[in-house]
């Protein structure tokens, strides 16, 4: 899952742009949603619900959130800038994709999901930072850094709140 974000990220930035206007960070915004959220729901193996409606409000989500968190710092990328945004465009994605988890029946996991969202997308950029990624790019979503510490703690968080499964043999 990991490679997702630095490939999504690519193809958000060569397909929209830099994330410099509104504009641009939807349509990267949209193109990195639906990549992530295709990984997502395909890591998962099920566990976030219909494959369509997990990429279109994956997609929805995270283009209105980071089309919002960019606008809100002004489309800059210091640390501090990168965390907002991280914050806005993750709580954004989450609540669309919480919704999700909570009309496909998985209730138990929208909540606690929709919460983490914003938490993990600021410690994304801020790991991507940190390791010295040239985030005055302005991709769409932080690099390989930020997308294992995002695996690693949504995985956990997976495990935590859905059920396990037996396998008959």
């Amino acid at each position: 899952m990991a490679p997702a974000f630095p490939i999504s990220a690519l193809i958000g930035r060569a397909v929209g742009g830099p994330v410099d206007a509104v504009d641009a960070a939807l349509v990267g915004g949209a193109l990195t949603g639906a990549g992530l959220g295709g990984v997502q729901w395909w890591a998962a193996r099920g566990a976030l619900g219909r494959a369509a409606a997990w990429i279109a409000a994956s997609a929805v989500g995270y283009a209105v959130g980071l089309a919002a968190g960019a606008a809100l710092v002004g489309h800059d990328t210091s640390l501090g800038d990168l965390a907002v945004m991280g914050v806005i465009s993750g709580a954004v994605l989450g609540g669309a994709q919480g919704l999700v988890l909570a009309r496909e029946g998985h209730r138990g996991l929208a909540v606690p999901w929709a919460l983490a969202m914003p938490v993990l997308f600021a410690l994304g950029w801020c790991a991507s930072t940190a390791i010295g990624v040239n985030v005055e790019d302005q991709y769409t979503v932080f690099g390989a850094a930020g997308a294992v510490l995002f695996m690693v703690l949504s995985g956990l968080l997976l495990a935590r709140f859905t059920p396990t499964r037996t396998h008959v043999a």
